[in-house]
């Protein structure tokens, strides 16, 4: 994965967890379960882009 999408998914992932304190702080639990949620298929959704860069790039390794 190159330098600046790694970059970029470090940099959402981080606001997205300020924005689930945020909303925890000031008690609204609805927007910080979203947010929760919206993170956790973010983490997902990033891994997905890691190995389909990483198979196009080494080739497929059960070859």
């Amino acid at each position: 994965m190159s330098k600046k999408l790694s970059l970029l998914f470090a940099v959402l992932s981080t606001l997205i967890l300020i924005g689930i304190g945020a909303s925890l702080s000031y008690r609204n639990l609805w927007i910080a379960a979203a947010l929760l949620i919206i993170w956790v298929g973010f983490l997902g959704f990033s891994f997905i882009v890691k190995a389909r860069k990483d198979r196009r790039r080494y080739g497929d390794a059960k070859k």
